[in-house]
C-alpha cells in the first residue's frame, strides 16, 4: 500500500530559475504558442465512431478535412486583421490561427461515408462502421 507523505508546495529558487530559462515550457504555456491542438473526444457507439473537436473561434469553411490510406487529417486556418487610421497614428494588428491533427482510422469504417458538421465552436465528425466481422483467430493444429 502507498502511503502519503508531505510534500514541500514551496518552489526552490533553483526550480523558480530552471523553470524562466526552459525555453520549450515557457513559450509553450505562453500565447505565442504555436502547438495549441484543440481537444478531441472520442466516442465508439454501435454503428458509428464519433469525433468531437472543440475549436471556437473558427468559420465551417475555415475547416480541411481529408482521408487517405486510413488516415484522417483534421486542419483548419483563420486570420484576422484589425486596421485603426487616425490624423496621428496607424494602429495595425493581425491574428493567425492554424492547427492539423491526424488520426489513425480502424479497420472497419467506410472511408466514404465519413460527415461532418461544425456548430457553436464544435466539430462533429461521424465515422460509420462498416458490417464486416472481426477476424477470427484460426487455431492451427500442431502435426
Amino acid at each position: 500500500m502507498k502511503t502519503l507523505e508531505k510534500i514541500n508546495t514551496i518552489p526552490s529558487l533553483k526550480s523558480i530559475i530552471e523553470d524562466f530559462w526552459n525555453i520549450d515550457g515557457f513559450v509553450s504555456n505562453s500565447i505565442f504558442a504555436n502547438n495549441m491542438y484543440p481537444t478531441v473526444n472520442i466516442i465508439d457507439k454501435d454503428g458509428t465512431y464519433e469525433l468531437k473537436v472543440s475549436a471556437p473561434g473558427f468559420k465551417k469553411d475555415d475547416f480541411k478535412l481529408s482521408s487517405e490510406n486510413g488516415l484522417l487529417t483534421i486542419s483548419a486556418e483563420t486570420s484576422s486583421e484589425n486596421k485603426e487610421e487616425q490624423e496621428n497614428y496607424l494602429r495595425k494588428e493581425f491574428s493567425i490561427s492554424s492547427f492539423s491533427r491526424n488520426f489513425r482510422l480502424p479497420e472497419n469504417i467506410t472511408e466514404d461515408q465519413i460527415k461532418a458538421n461544425y456548430q457553436d465552436g464544435l466539430l462533429s465528425i461521424h465515422i460509420a462502421k462498416n458490417n464486416l466481422e472481426k477476424k477470427q483467430i484460426k487455431e492451427i493444429k500442431i502435426d
